[in-house]
């Protein structure tokens, strides 16, 4: 088997020589190279192929912004990550579509190898030809939406508040009548009237709001309405419903606090490649629709027969092109067949596979949405179907609130 071929780039000598003595218990596994600057690397990478690039950001004459741009536009099947310091609000911004991964100085050669190898599990999904030919039918990718884009980078300066998050989310009057709407809804149980995004941001938290904007910006911004029987209210409620119950199951299994949140945020978005496909593809959908009908499909088989992939695949592409955690990535990409991921143990995914596997779903039959959804082989593999009647009893509870 080869070896794994890494390149390291920074403008600092003393900083490639810590790093060539840190990394040398992985040239066991892993043929690194080491570039002075993004000249150098771009020469390199132009002589040998290399499976991996890990830059810093802040290097004179070619920064690791203007790096990371050629590398994806010239090599986008390299995995792109970055291994800096303290980054500026505007570096972090402008890298969010451009690396798979940002890690902080110091880091060790255990962390580092483990991002790369969670990296590298999900770049076959990132390159996967029938991922690329349905999205090249399409005439623009979204962008990472910018208000969400906002409210992160307004989490990361020293003088962020409740209430600098909440005036971000003001100056959007549809958003705020939205996020209000939740807030006050019973889905969160709040048992006071919220009257401004500064008090949801108080009540629910950063993150919470944060996955609460980016679904309502991303389900906005696509027309499905050129395919009958599509239901985008549906589609919402279905998906709200998954997170909240993708969260419920993750807390339960005492996950920390982030993968807790980014459960609940791959629940709401896992079928975001739904709204890909029915917006832009609208005549073929109504054929994955059609086959759900005629040969009691689930959507995502029916979305195979005439794709040749489904919207699970879809959507992880999308969020991983954003720049979204790994986790959340795969656990979208995943949510329909998790055993695909070779991740051990519980994780979001598992969370959003089995929320995804007890809540009803739009454009399917009742029989079909309840029955056998989960992978038993993976949840056998994590030795963890004896958890499922727990998890049915929240997601229950979460369907009758």
């Amino acid at each position: 088997m080869s070896k794994l071929r890494v390149l390291f780039v920074d403008d600092e000598p003393l900083v490639l020589q810590g790093l060539r003595r840190m990394l040398r218990p992985l040239e066991g596994v892993w043929e690194m190279a080491f570039a002075k600057g993004g000249p150098e690397a771009l020469a390199m990478l132009a002589q040998a192929p290399f499976d991996v690039l890990v830059t810093d950001m802040r290097m004179p004459g070619m920064d690791g912004v203007t790096l990371l741009s050629e590398v994806k536009r010239r090599y986008p099947q390299i995995a792109r990550l970055i291994l800096s310091g303290q980054m500026s609000q505007d570096l972090v911004f402008k890298s969010v579509t451009l690396a798979h991964q940002y890690l902080t100085k110091p880091c060790e050669a255990g962390a580092l190898k483990a991002a790369v190898d969670r990296l590298l599990r999900l770049r076959p999904l990132l390159t996967e030809p029938a991922v690329l030919e349905v999205v090249a039918g399409i005439d623009s990718l979204p962008s990472l939406p910018s208000l969400y884009a906002e409210l992160v980078q307004e989490t990361l300066s020293p003088y962020a508040s409740a209430a600098r998050l909440g005036g971000i989310i003001s100056r959007d009057v549809g958003m705020t009548a939205k996020i209000l709407q939740l807030v006050n809804s019973s889905f969160f149980g709040i048992r006071r009237q919220v009257n401004s995004p500064a008090e949801a941001v108080q009540w629910l938290g950063v993150e919470t709001i944060k996955t609460l904007v980016l679904t309502c910006e991303v389900f906005k911004s696509f027309n499905c309405n050129k395919v009958p029987g599509f239901s985008l209210p549906s589609l919402w409620e279905h998906s709200l419903a998954t997170g909240r119950a993708a969260r419920l199951i993750a807390a339960q299994e005492n996950l920390e606090k982030s993968a807790v949140e980014q459960s609940f945020m791959a629940g709401m978005l896992h079928d975001v490649g739904k709204l890909l496909l029915a917006a832009n593809f609208a005549p073929r959908y109504e054929e994955v629709l059609a086959l759900c009908r005629t040969k009691k499909l689930t959507p995502w088989e029916a979305e195979r027969e005439i794709f040749g992939i489904s919207h699970a695949e879809v959507g992880g592409y999308l969020l991983g092109l954003w720049g979204l955690p790994d986790n959340l990535v795969e656990a979208v990409a995943y949510h329909h067949q998790p055993d695909r991921s070779e991740t051990r143990g519980f994780t979001p995914l598992t969370a959003v596979h089995v929320a995804n596997a007890f809540i009803k779903k739009p454009q399917e039959p009742a029989a079909e949405a309840s029955q056998f959804a989960w992978d038993e082989t993976y949840l056998s593999r994590l030795q963890m179907l004896d958890r499922l009647p727990y998890w049915q009893a929240l997601c229950q509870d979460t369907c009758e609130t």
